[in-house]
C-alpha cells in the first residue's frame, strides 16, 4: 500500500505540473497576442520574438520601452536603389487632409447621452452595441444631430473663469473677469483661448519612444492648441529623477522641449499622495460619520470617518495610511487617472492612443463623465478607462475614488464598474461603446456584428503591416462606401520625405568588395521602380482610417515600428506633412508653432 500511494502521489504530482504548463503556455500566448496584436504564426517566430518585458502600465497595457538604436550606416543589400524611403511616393492617391472641415465652435457641446443611446441601443438589451461600423457612420455622419450649441448666457466661453471647474481656465488662474479674446498660436506663444482651457493627462515611466511622439504629435495635429494643455505625468515613486531626465538627457523628448517652454506640455512628477481632498457634501457614501468624532491633532485636524478627516477649515480629506500604500496596484496608471482626474478634472489618455478628432465637444459640457466598453462584453460594468473623462472635485470622482483606496487600492476599471453597478451610480459614469476610442476591440473579442470598420482590421497588427504581401490586407475596402479617391500624378514621388536630412549610407555593394556610397540626393532621384517595392504605394489615407472615431488605441506591440505605406505610417507621413511641409490637419489649419523634426526612418524598413 505504501508503494501504491507514493507512486499515486508522484503521478499525481506530474499530473499537475503538466496541466499548470498547459495553462501557463495558454497564458502566455494570450498575453504574446494582446501585446503584439496577433498569434506568432510558427514556434521559431515565438522563440525569435518573445513576449515585451515593457514595465506594467494600465490593466489593459504595458507601457515603457528601450529607445532603438538608429544606425547612421545600412547595408546596400537591404535597400533597393529603385524602391527606398527616398524616392517611394507618399500615395496612389491624392490624400484630403481637411476631411473634417471647420473645428467645431468653442463652445459646441456633444450630447454624450445621444451618442451612447444611438450606438448602444437600450440599456438592457444593447441591441445596437455590436454594430461597430454603424456607430462610426453616426459619429461621421451626424454631427448636426448630437453637436449642439448652448443658448446665449449658457455657453461655457459666456460663464466667469472663477466659475469654472479647471484650476486655470482662463490662462491666468481664473482671475480674470471674462475669458480673453482668441489669439492664434505662433512659434512663441501658444495664443489665448476665448473658452475654458481644457486639461488633458497622460502617465509614462522611463525614456520617451517613437510612441511618446505619436501621441504628442497626434495631439498638436488634432487638438485646439491655445484652448487645452497637456500634462505629462512621470512616475517619481519608481525613478526620482524621472523629470530631471525626461527634461535634460532624453534624446527623443528633445524635440518637444519648445513645447514645454512655450507651456504647451508640463511635466508633472507623479507621487502617491498622502491625502486627497473631497468635495463638501456626504463623503461616508451613507454609512455615516462617526458620532463622536476623533480628538484634534495639532493642526486642528481630526477623524470623522472611516479614512476621513477634516481640517480647521472644514475641509474633509481622504487620507490614506504608509500602510495602505505599501500595496500600490501593479497597474499604477489605473490608479494614477482617478486621483489626478478627481484632483485636476478634464480628460485621460494612455499613452498608445492616436488622437484623430477634437475631443473639446466631449469635455466642455456640464456632464462630461464617461469612458468606453471593455470590448463586446454586455455587462453594464464593463468599463475601459484608457480614455477617460471626469468632473474635478464631484460627488461622482470622490465616490469612485473613495472606493478604489477602500478595495485595497484597487482601481481596475472592470472592479470600479461592478462598483458601480452595485450602488447604482453607472448611470453618471457615461459609458461610451468601442467605435468612438477603440473601434476594432470588439472585432478582437468576436463581438462584431454587420459591416466590418473602415478600415477591416482584424487584429491589432495590421495597422503596422504596409509590405506588398500586406495589401490590400483581406477585405481592408470591403465596407466601403465613399466616393473613388483621386490618383496621383505618375511623376508624383518622394514627396516631403526627400527634404530630410539623412546621414550618407554606406556600405559593400551585393556579390562585389567595392565599397559603394549611396546618400539621401541619389537615393532620392533614383528611377522609382513600383515593381521592385516591398512596401510600395497603397491608396491609404487618414480620411479612411476610421473615420468617426475620436481616438484609436494601438494596444502595446511598444517595440513594433510601421513599415513604409502601413496605416500608421500614412498618419506619421500626415503628421509629418503638417509640421514641416505645408500641408492641412484634418480642420483645414496649417501649422504656426515651433519646428517639430519629422519621425526617424525605421532602417529596418529600407
Amino acid at each position: 500500500m505504501p508503494k501504491k500511494s507514493c507512486a499515486r502521489n508522484f503521478f499525481g504530482v506530474v499530473q499537475s505540473v503538466l496541466a499548470a504548463a498547459v495553462l501557463y503556455s495558454f497564458l502566455y500566448l494570450a498575453v504574446l497576442a494582446f501585446q503584439r496584436g496577433s498569434f506568432p504564426k510558427s514556434p521559431a517566430e515565438l522563440i525569435k520574438n518573445p513576449a515585451s518585458k515593457s514595465p506594467p502600465g494600465s490593466s489593459a497595457d504595458n507601457i515603457g520601452s528601450a529607445i532603438p538604436v538608429i544606425p547612421s550606416k545600412l547595408k546596400v543589400e537591404k535597400i533597393i536603389p529603385n524602391a527606398n524611403w527616398f524616392n517611394r511616393p507618399e500615395s496612389l492617391v491624392v490624400p484630403k487632409d481637411d476631411f473634417w472641415g471647420k473645428r467645431p465652435h468653442i463652445d459646441t457641446v456633444a450630447n454624450l447621452t445621444k451618442l451612447v443611446e444611438q450606438c448602444r441601443g437600450s440599456y438592457e438589451n444593447i441591441e445596437k452595441m455590436p454594430y461597430v461600423q454603424d456607430c462610426m457612420n453616426y459619429m461621421a455622419d451626424g454631427e448636426k444631430e448630437y453637436y449642439y450649441l448652448p443658448s446665449r448666457g449658457e455657453r461655457a466661453s459666456e460663464q466667469p473663469p472663477k466659475l469654472a471647474e479647471y484650476l486655470n481656465s482662463d490662462g491666468h488662474d481664473n482671475t480674470l473677469a471674462e475669458y480673453p479674446e482668441w489669439k492664434a498660436p505662433t512659434k512663441g506663444s501658444i495664443g489665448q483661448c476665448n473658452g475654458p482651457i481644457v486639461p488633458y493627462h497622460v502617465y509614462w515611466t522611463g525614456p520617451a519612444t517613437w510612441r511618446v511622439e505619436l501621441f504628442i504629435k497626434s495631439h498638436f495635429h488634432t487638438q485646439n492648441i491655445p484652448c487645452v494643455r497637456l500634462f505629462l505625468w512621470l512616475d517619481g515613486d519608481r525613478d526620482p529623477k524621472a523629470k530631471e531626465k525626461m527634461l535634460n538627457t532624453d534624446p527623443l523628448f528633445k524635440k518637444f522641449l519648445p513645447f514645454v517652454e512655450r507651456g504647451d506640455i508640463t511635466i508633472m512628477v507623479w507621487k502617491f499622495p498622502s491625502r486627497i481632498p473631497l468635495p463638501k457634501g456626504d463623503n461616508t457614501d451613507g454609512v455615516g460619520y462617526y458620532k463622536t468624532p476623533g480628538k484634534p491633532n495639532s493642526k486642528g485636524e481630526y477623524a470623522v470617518g472611516d479614512g476621513l478627516i477634516r481640517d480647521a477649515q472644514g475641509q474633509e480629506w481622504l487620507v490614506l495610511s504608509e500602510k495602505q500604500k505599501t500595496f500600490l496596484p501593479v497597474a499604477v496608471s489605473d490608479a494614477v487617472r482617478f486621483v489626478v482626474l478627481h484632483q485636476y478634472g478634464g480628460a485621460y489618455f494612455d499613452m498608445d492612443v492616436i488622437m484623430l478628432r477634437d475631443m473639446r465637444p466631449l469635455l466642455i459640457g456640464e456632464e462630461h463623465n464617461f469612458a468606453e466598453r471593455w470590448g463586446a462584453h454586455p455587462s453594464p460594468g464593463d468599463y475601459n478607462t484608457a480614455i477617460m473623462s471626469l468632473t474635478a472635485n464631484s460627488s461622482l470622482s470622490s465616490y469612485l475614488l473613495r472606493g478604489g483606496v477602500r478595495m485595497g487600492l484597487n482601481f481596475h476599471p472592470r472592479v470600479i464598474g461592478v462598483m458601480a453597478v452595485k450602488d447604482h451610480r453607472n448611470f453618471e459614469f457615461n459609458m461610451l461603446e468601442t467605435a468612438a476610442f477603440d473601434p476594432i476591440w470588439s472585432e478582437f473579442n468576436w463581438g462584431r456584428l454587420g459591416e466590418c470598420t473602415v478600415p477591416c482590421v482584424h487584429d491589432y497588427g495590421q495597422v503596422f503591416k504596409g509590405n506588398s504581401k500586406a495589401f490590400p490586407l483581406k477585405d481592408e475596402w470591403e465596407a466601403y462606401k465613399g466616393q473613388q479617391l483621386k490618383p496621383t500624378k505618375s511623376t508624383d514621388r518622394g514627396h516631403f520625405w526627400e527634404i530630410r536630412d539623412v546621414p550618407e549610407i554606406e556600405s559593400r555593394a551585393v556579390r562585389s568588395n567595392t565599397p559603394v556610397t549611396y546618400d539621401r540626393d541619389a537615393l532620392s532621384k533614383a528611377e522609382y521602380k513600383i515593381e521592385e517595392d516591398r512596401y510600395p504605394p497603397t491608396n491609404r489615407t487618414m480620411e479612411n482610417f476610421f473615420k468617426g472615431a475620436w481616438t484609436y488605441h494601438v494596444h502595446n506591440q511598444w517595440l513594433k515600428n510601421p513599415e513604409p505605406s502601413s496605416w500608421l505610417n500614412v498618419i506619421q507621413r500626415a503628421q509629418d506633412g503638417f509640421f514641416s511641409a505645408g500641408r492641412a490637419n484634418p480642420y483645414g489649419e496649417k501649422w504656426t508653432g515651433p519646428s517639430l523634426p519629422f519621425y526617424e526612418i525605421s532602417w529596418e524598413y529600407p
